[in-house]
């Protein structure tokens, strides 16, 4: 039994890609989740073959939860199912440890491709990433900003960048403002801004919250 996890912060979402799921013999959803707390918990607890993630989700983005099931669930499969088909993100997404990128404009087909891809332990990527990946292949790669922030920066990142102050990150993360402070310096200096309005713009840029 191929046992699914999805994320998403739109039901509609959701429910097609669970309808898609549950038409198939021998996979199975074993959780659904409208952000990548919840998600996380899920697949910490549930431990499922493939987790289908949006890269937008509250709370946890989805590139950040990728690495966290990377370390706190490794048998999981990532498969990114974005409408975001930049580089920067794609780069961030798989350095993340992703091992599929799906486009929400792609059929039904790919993604059921995706999920036996996955299943089988193999990569899977819509053609315009892989096309993409591709010209990247050839070229000289420029590294995503993302890729050098650590989990704990990411996570501080995507909280501030939604309006939370140091004392409320310092709160709901249980660590000591100045952590939080320190954390924050570090992702300012990475995303190479400078004010709080900066960060915002690049956190939006990067998918990292929704504008």
């Amino acid at each position: 039994m191929l046992r699914v996890l999805i994320a998403d912060d739109h039901e509609i979402v959701r429910r097609g890609v669970r309808d898609i799921i549950v038409s198939h013999p021998g996979w199975l959803v074993c959780g659904e989740a409208a952000d990548g707390e919840t998600a996380l918990a899920l697949a910490i607890r549930e431990q499922p073959d493939i987790a289908i993630l949006d890269v937008s989700l509250p709370i946890i983005g989805g590139i950040m939860l990728t690495r966290r099931l990377k370390r706190d669930s490794p048998a999981t499969r990532v498969l990114l199912f974005t409408m975001h088909d930049d580089e920067e993100t794609v780069s961030a997404g798989l350095a993340a440890g992703a091992r599929g990128y799906l486009l929400k404009t792609d059929s039904e087909l790919h993604l059921e491709a995706a999920v036996n891809a996955l299943g089988a332990r193999k990569s899977y990527f819509s053609s315009q990433v892989a096309e993409m990946l591709l010209e990247a292949a050839v070229t000289d790669r420029k590294r995503s900003r993302l890729e050098s922030f650590t989990v704990r920066e990411l996570q501080i990142a995507q909280l501030i960048a939604e309006g939370q102050s140091n004392k409320q990150v310092a709160g709901r993360l249980a660590i000591a403002v100045k952590t939080v402070e320190s954390h924050r310096a570090s992702a300012m200096r990475k995303a190479g801004v400078r004010t709080a309005g900066q960060f915002v713009r690049f956190a939006i840029k990067n998918n990292l919250i929704r504008p």
